[in-house]
């Protein structure tokens, strides 16, 4: 895990994103903090901001970490000292359950990674979390195969965008639905295939697709899952990731019976931060695509740290366009 410590004192100090109380994105703060120790440091230079994020400011996520915590899901900077197979000065993306919206984290080898030298600090921290989720349910949970076609939902969002382009590397074509002309346009520069709006989507996909889609990467939950289903071509994969959308549906078994269809979960933390090595074997899988430009992160916002609070409103607000990144350095 990244260091989240607020405790410990130490000579050195820098700035982080904390969580003294479970308020929301108002109540982050930006404190001067004493630098953790480790036999492994890395100076952060960029954090993306991602879902978890505003889930821990509110006290609403699966991981309940005691307050004062460090918040920083995906992060990228330079590693300061030789250890884990890392030498001093390479550049590195990394991940951890929290704890890394600070100018200096503590890190564990296996949620370090190595950047290709096209991608920039600021691409690497909008990697990790989000295209390592799209890999784990493409190539994991929906055993994605070249050809087929996959349905994106929240297309324009840090995972949809990363689904785009994983499944493009993987040789599928790519359907995004999106709410507004403005979020299409992401979704296109993103890669996507073909966009839809998600008012009506149902009849969209069928113009486009007749025999119908064969996964559908779902992030967004609520109404829309039945008309998801009903995208589905016989043998289809309904993916379910999260529900930023608010509303957790409920599947009639029955349609999953008559076209011989699957409703799969996708919980990729859970999963790859208990099996040590699996994260940097979906990195190496990963690493073609960012060496060839296919994967090419949206970065839509680049902001400095201070202004974590306001940039995980937008994200309450369902207002964030692709990625955003916070700048330490």
């Amino acid at each position: 895990m990244a260091g989240g410590g607020c405790a410990g004192a130490y000579s050195r100090r820098m700035r982080a994103a904390v969580v003294t109380r479970t308020d929301g994105p108002e109540a982050v703060e930006i404190l001067d903090l004493p630098e953790p120790v480790g036999d492994l440091l890395v100076d952060v230079h960029a954090v993306g901001i991602s879902f978890p994020d505003l889930l821990l400011s509110r006290g609403e996520y699966q991981l309940k970490p005691e307050t004062p915590f460090t918040l920083g899901v995906d992060f990228a900077g330079v590693v300061r000292n030789d250890g884990g197979g890392f030498k001093a000065g390479d550049r590195v993306a990394g991940c951890a359950p929290y704890g890394g919206a600070a100018e200096t984290v503590s890190a564990m080898a296996d949620f370090l990674f190595p950047l290709p030298a096209r991608v920039s600090l600021i691409q690497g921290a909008a990697i990790p979390m989000n295209y390592l989720t799209a890999d784990f349910a493409l190539a994991e949970r929906a055993d994605l195969q070249p050809g087929e076609t996959v349905l994106v939902h929240g297309a324009a969002g840090g995972v949809g965008t990363a689904t785009i382009q994983v499944a493009k590397a993987m040789g599928a074509r790519t359907i995004a639905v999106v709410s507004s002309e403005a979020k299409a346009a992401v979704a296109r520069e993103a890669g996507a295939d073909e966009v839809v709006l998600a008012d009506g989507f149902r009849e969209s996909v069928q113009a486009l697709t007749p025999q119908g889609v064969n996964v559908v990467m779902d992030v967004v939950g609520g109404d829309l899952m039945t008309d998801s289903l009903r995208c589905l071509a016989p043998q289809g994969r309904l993916l379910v990731v999260g529900f930023a959308g608010g509303a957790i549906p409920e599947v009639k078994v029955n349609r999953l019976l008559l076209n011989n269809i699957d409703v799969r979960g996708v919980g990729w933390g859970a999963f790859a931060m208990t099996r040590p090595g699996y994260m940097r074997q979906q990195w190496a899988r990963l690493l073609p695509a960012m060496e060839s430009g296919v994967i090419d992160p949206a970065v839509v916002d680049v902001r400095p740290l201070a202004e974590i609070g306001s940039a995980l409103m937008d994200m309450q607000q369902r207002r964030t366009l692709g990625k955003t990144v916070l700048t330490l350095r």
